[in-house]
C-alpha cells in the first residue's frame, strides 16, 4: 500500500492556564485581600498565647506563633469544618459577607466543648472562579474578607494563613460565584481544665445560649422544603419581608470567646464552675446534647426553651416536619447548652458578651431527653423524649 505524501493539518489551538479557567493574576490579588484582612485580626492575640510573628511581610510569607513557656499540662489540639450549604444562600442573595461567621463559629465553637481556648485558624477556600478578563469576583472574596474580620474579632482569634484555589466546575452552585469554605483552630487546653463529662451531677443546670438562626446546619432540608414549597427559584418568595435565602442567612453566633471567660483561659481564673458543655449544631439536641451527657449515663429535662427560628416554624409547616424531626435536624433556638452548678455566673458572663442566655432544666438521672416542645404542633405534644 503507497503511504500518502499528504501532510496532516495542524489544528492545535493555543491554550494557556487562563482559557482553562484559572487567574494566577486574581488569584494573587484575592490571596492579598484575605492577606490583609487577616492581618486586621492579629490584634486580638496581641500580648497573649497566640500573638503573631510574621517573619517578613507578604501573603505568602512565613507566619508564626511562639509557644515557648507553655505551663505544665497544657494541650493543643486541631479542630476542623466548613460552612456546608449554607454557601447557596449568599449565592441566591449575592450577600457573603456573613460566611465568616459561620465558618468560625462552626470551628472554634467546636473547641470550648472540651474546656479549651481556640487560638489561631486557618481556612481553605475553593471557588470554581475568580473571574476572566474583566469579569472578576475580587469585589465577591471582598465580602467573604468582611466576615472574616468580624467574626475573628467576635471568637478572639487570629487567622495565620490560608488557601484559595479555582477549581472550575469541581466547584458549582447557584449563580456565578460558587466556593466551599473550610478551616482548622489551633486550641489550647490546661489538663485539669478538660470536659470529659464525667464531673457531671444530677441537678446540673442547663443553661442556654441562644441562637437567633439556623447556624450552618440543617440547611439542606430547609433548601429542600423551600423548593418543593415555591419552586427552582425559591429564593425570590418574600416572608416577613426577607427573600426565604436571605432571610435564613442568618449568620452564626459566636460564643467561644464568652466560654472561655467561664471556664477561664490558660492565664486566667474561672468565672465559673462548667462541668459539661453541648454544641447544638446536626443532630439537634438530642444528638448533642446526648453526646455530652452520655458518658456519666445521665439525661435531662429541659423545660423552658428558647423560641425557635421563625423560618424553622415555616419549613416545619411547609414541609410537613413533625416537631420531633424538627428537633432532630435544627438547634431550635438554643446554639450551646452549658452544665453548671452554677447557673447564675453562666448568665452573667454571657450577657457581658451580648449573649441572651437563661436556664432551660436540669440533668437528671433516667437517661433521656425530655423536653417542652416549641414545635409547630405543641398543642398536641406538650412534650417530646429521646433516648440517649
Amino acid at each position: 500500500m503507497m503511504k500518502s505524501s499528504k501532510k496532516r493539518a495542524n489544528t492545535s489551538v493555543h491554550t494557556d492556564y487562563k482559557s482553562s479557567g484559572v487567574s494566577v493574576e486574581f488569584g494573587n490579588e484575592a490571596s492579598k485581600v484575605l492577606y490583609e484582612a487577616a492581618k486586621l485580626s492579629w490584634i486580638n492575640r496581641k500580648g497573649k498565647l497566640g500573638e503573631v510573628i510574621e517573619l517578613f511581610p507578604d501573603f505568602s510569607g512565613l507566619r508564626a506563633i511562639h509557644v515557648g513557656g507553655l505551663p505544665k499540662g497544657t494541650y493543643m489540639s486541631l479542630n476542623f469544618d466548613g460552612i456546608g450549604t449554607k454557601v447557596e444562600l449568599g449565592e441566591r442573595s449575592e450577600k457573603h459577607d456573613t460566611a465568616g461567621y459561620d465558618l468560625f463559629g462552626m470551628t472554634c465553637d467546636d473547641a470550648v466543648l472540651r474546656g479549651a481556648e481556640p487560638v489561631l485558624i486557618g481556612s481553605v477556600l475553593d471557588v470554581n472562579s475568580l473571574g476572566v478578563e474583566n469579569a472578576s469576583n475580587i469585589e465577591l472574596v471582598k465580602q467573604l474578607a468582611i466576615g472574616y474580620v468580624g467574626a475573628a474579632k467576635e471568637a478572639n482569634v487570629v487567622i495565620v494563613n490560608g488557601e484559595i484555589a479555582e477549581l472550575g466546575a469541581r466547584v458549582s452552585g447557584y449563580g456565578k460565584f460558587n466556593y466551599n469554605w473550610s478551616a482548622g483552630v489551633v486550641w489550647f487546653a490546661k489538663k485539669e481544665k478538660m470536659l470529659t463529662g464525667y464531673d457531671i451531677k444530677v441537678g446540673d443546670a442547663l443553661v442556654g445560649l441562644r441562637e437567633y438562626g439556623f447556624r450552618s446546619n440543617g440547611l439542606s432540608l430547609y433548601r429542600k422544603i423551600m423548593k418543593s414549597a415555591h419552586g427552582e427559584n425559591w429564593h425570590e418568595e418574600k416572608y416577613s419581608g426577607k427573600n426565604l435565602a436571605e432571610a435564613a442567612l442568618l449568620p452564626s453566633r459566636i460564643y467561644c470567646a464568652a466560654v472561655v471567660a467561664m471556664f477561664g483561659s490558660l492565664g486566667d481564673e474561672p468565672r465559673a464552675e462548667i462541668h459539661g458543655i453541648a454544641h447544638i449544631t446536626g443532630g439537634g439536641i438530642p444528638e448533642k446534647l446526648g453526646r455530652m451527657l452520655r458518658p456519666t449515663k445521665m439525661g435531662a429535662h429541659l423545660e423552658d426553651l428558647f423560641r425557635p427560628f421563625y423560618l424553622m416554624s415555616y419549613a416545619q409547616e411547609k414541609g410537613a416536619v413533625t416537631d420531633r424531626e424538627a428537633y432532630r435536624t435544627w438547634n431550635m433556638g438554643q446554639g450551646m447548652i452549658i452544665a453548671t452548678p452554677q447557673p447564675n455566673k453562666v448568665i452573667q458572663v454571657a450577657r457581658e458578651y451580648g449573649i441572651e442566655a437563661k436556664q432551660l432544666g436540669a440533668v437528671i438521672k433516667k437517661p433521656t431527653i425530655t423536653l417542652r416542645n416549641m414545635g409547630i404542633n405543641n398543642s398536641e405534644q406538650k412534650e417530646l423524649t429521646f433516648n440517649i
